[in-house]
């Protein structure tokens, strides 16, 4: 069976949506367009970290998973990097 896949404006949607899901959740306070970036780039990273483990996820509902997921663990590590030279 062929693994179901989101078009790039489908990405941005739902990146944007994990992204501002992950905001509202970790209280970063980030604006959309880094919502978007934070939701694209954190599903990539979590879809790699849960590939390590033998887990994927798929289609939209996976994407928002694993971009909340991701988005969720850059913000942490972004406020652990900030945290120290400040």
């Amino acid at each position: 069976m062929p693994e179901a896949e989101i078009g790039w404006i489908a990405a941005i949607i739902i990146g944007g949506l994990a992204g501002w899901f992950a905001e509202m959740f970790m209280k970063s306070g980030t604006g959309i367009l880094m919502n978007i970036i934070l939701g694209i780039v954190g599903a990539a990273l979590a879809n790699w970290l849960l590939g390590l483990f033998g887990v994927a996820l798929g289609g939209w509902i996976g994407y928002l998973i694993a971009g909340f997921i991701g988005a969720c663990i850059i913000i942490f590590l972004w406020r652990a990097i900030r945290g120290r030279t400040v």
